[in-house]
């Protein structure tokens, strides 16, 4: 396609949205169906759909994970039991594999080569320089075909500061843990992981909020809300009785949002933590930080400033400690378990707790209107790792569910052993409208999927 072709293309899909300017600052709203001619009202009905990928690392105890029975109304196990209130919303999905994460004569590296093969199906280069090799991940793969509607192609998230040094598993460089996104075969994308810095690439006027918008928000102590509050008032007067409320309950989550991350700001101090450095603009509780980036995560789908967007728990090796679980033991460390039951039983603790901050991200975005019905039937989310049972860095059995998407839930979709992931990538592709008729090493769409 011709590239001013596609710059008008592009350039037409945003000037359909609303955006409230100020000084340094321009942000997106969610449609409102008063500012929309008539002609165009039928077709917002049918919101685009999204895509979002849950990734957490260091794999499950999968005897504690797997559901018994294959169909509907399964009996939860440990690991999903947090999952039962959102239980119609998704579908767990056994069977599906990561042949290409296997070592084929490499070093072992068990989890180097997995962050780098979850959304790829590509096997990832030994290297520790700068020579790194992957593949094109499904994410980038969505994100390239939604790029001309959108503000932002795609947005990568996650709570752990990257590592920078040399290598992260045996031979392989620390870029392969950093992120499970690849725009090309040679180029990963880094996940941003200071909410500040996610809020002020999301409304800045730009890519970021001009220096000097920044240092006058934080001498006055006031909010970015303050900047388009004309702005808004203006447009409020155009609304429908729905939409004002529809504006004022966003509004107000971004307010809430700020006061959060200025609060981080205020409490948080730079810390060494296994051998790299926490900013300290990054909040020290680990819970709140998830759900800060995932909130800023949902602002951006909700207004569509982006249809794709990757978010991690944590790198591959991760050793965090989960002392509010009262377990000060790594998380890698308790990964290995090595069948002892004390440390089965720490692990699954974790495993659990993560799903709990899934089930409530999930029952979040359900709660977010868009068009006729949510934000969580209108975006499908993957969720899983590409490490199985931990203990031996099982690529062959993952956990994997399948969330959203206005797909039918309540389902243990047990699928024939070593079915290749990337059936479930291409799945999500075509249901997404993206013209793909393979990925990765897939063998076809999964079976089953669509009931």
């Amino acid at each position: 396609m011709n590239h001013n072709n596609s710059l008008k293309r592009r350039n037409s899909a945003l000037s359909r949205r609303t955006f409230l300017k100020g000084l340094g600052v321009s942000m997106a709203l969610p449609v409102m169906e008063s500012l929309v001619p008539a002609a165009m009202a039928k077709s917002l009905e049918q919101r685009p759909k999204r895509m979002t990928v849950f990734y957490s690392p260091n794999g499950v105890r999968m005897q504690r994970y797997t559901p018994a029975t294959a169909g509907k109304n399964y009996a939860m196990t440990p690991i999903l039991k947090p999952l039962e209130k959102v239980r119609d919303k998704f579908s767990v999905i056994s069977g599906l594999a990561h042949y290409q994460a296997s070592a084929f004569g490499a070093p072992p590296a068990g989890h180097g080569r997995s962050c780098p093969a979850f959304l790829t199906g590509v096997h990832a280069k030994a290297t520790e320089g700068a020579d790194i090799q992957c593949g094109i991940s499904a994410d980038q793969v969505a994100a390239s075909y939604f790029a001309k509607d959108t503000q932002l192609a795609s947005l990568e998230l996650g709570i752990e500061p990257p590592s920078l040094m040399g290598s992260c598993d045996i031979n392989y460089s620390c870029t392969y843990t950093n992120t499970i996104s690849w725009k090309s075969p040679t180029q990963a994308l880094p996940a941003m992981v200071a909410p500040s810095d996610v809020f002020e690439h999301l409304f800045g006027d730009g890519n970021q909020i001009d220096e000097q918008t920044r240092q006058m928000r934080l001498a006055h102590k006031s909010s970015i809300l303050d900047f388009i509050n004309d702005e808004a008032k203006r447009v409020n007067k155009r609304l429908g009785v729905n939409d004002r409320h529809k504006m004022a309950q966003y509004l107000e989550s971004v307010r809430d949002v700020e006061r959060r991350i200025a609060k981080a700001r205020e409490t948080a101090i730079e810390m060494d933590l296994e051998g790299f450095t926490v900013p300290a603009n990054i909040p020290v509780d680990y819970e709140e930080h998830v759900k800060i980036m995932l909130d800023l995560q949902m602002l951006a789908l909700q207004t569509d400033m982006t249809r794709v967007s990757t978010f991690m728990l944590g790198r591959e090796l991760s050793n965090h400690a989960y002392n509010n679980l009262g377990i000060p033991d790594g998380h890698h460390a308790l990964s290995h378990h090595a069948n002892i039951p004390d440390k089965i039983d720490k692990l699954v603790k974790i495993n659990a707790y993560h799903m709990q901050l899934f089930a409530d991200y999930l029952e979040k975005m359900a709660s977010i209107p868009d068009g006729e019905s949510n934000l969580l039937d209108n975006t499908f989310v993957v969720r899983g790792a590409c490490i199985g049972e931990s203990n031996e860095h099982d690529h062959m059995d993952l956990p994997i569910i399948l969330a959203g998407g206005g797909l039918e839930g309540n389902r243990h979709i047990a699928a024939p052993k070593h079915t290749p992931m990337c059936n479930l990538l291409l799945s999500v592709l075509q249901q997404m409208n993206v013209p793909v008729e393979s990925f990765g090493d897939s063998t076809g769409p999964l079976d089953g999927l669509i009931a």
